[in-house]
């Protein structure tokens, strides 16, 4: 399966947003771009790379690559409603970011390897695609034989808020959580501009 293998601190320090904890640890220390010239580069940004930058962010933020970002725009076209809110809609519902959203791995890279590696259901049936496009009423479960894992509980540990998200509903007792509802584009803490994509690909 294809993915991203790029440092994650370097993509962070490119990007200007920390992808990771470990990322943000090290932007606080060095709050500049990677490379020698990183500290000194103050290049001025076109329009086009202002909007590029807007389309990186958000394909490394749910660590999508660029043919599978492409299908969830041209998606996203398709349905009622603005273009820019649906595709960030879309990359919501994916079964790697709500693992990841209601706290059952530590970021959305381990989000990802756990669904790959089989350890979630959806309404009882195994799952391993992380793309999977979750529904109202989606029941996201551990597996059995993976309710033991480190990785699930150690993550589990620092969530303190079950109800974090209005669109989710978490039972940490069972290790299970509910896809209630799509999410409202205000409701998404993600500091990106989707205009600017829709700009960028619309050109």
């Amino acid at each position: 399966m294809a993915r991203n293998t790029e440092s994650i601190v370097k993509l962070s320090r490119k990007l200007g947003i920390p992808l990771s904890t470990k990322a943000s640890k090290y932007m606080e220390r060095r709050p500049y771009g990677p490379g020698q010239h990183g500290k000194s580069r103050r290049a001025k940004v076109s329009e086009y790379g202002t909007q590029l930058k807007e389309k990186q962010k958000m394909k490394y933020i749910y660590g999508v690559l660029e043919r599978q970002f492409r299908n969830y725009f041209e998606k996203a076209t398709r349905m009622k409603g603005k273009t820019g809110d649906n595709l960030v809609k879309l990359l919501e519902r994916r079964l790697d970011n709500v693992v990841y959203r209601l706290g059952l791995a530590p970021t959305r890279r381990a989000a990802r390897q756990l669904v790959v590696h089989g350890h979630f259901r959806v309404n009882n049936d195994k799952v391993n695609v992380p793309s999977y496009l979750l529904s109202a009423g989606d029941l996201i479960s551990v597996r059995d034989k993976s309710k033991k894992l480190d990785v699930i509980h150690n993550s589990m540990r620092r969530v303190k808020d079950a109800s974090l998200y209005s669109w989710l509903s978490l039972d940490k007792a069972t290790l299970s959580g509910t896809f209630v509802s799509v999410p409202e584009r205000e409701d998404i803490p993600l500091t990106v501009n989707e205009q600017l994509v829709v700009e960028l690909y619309s050109k």
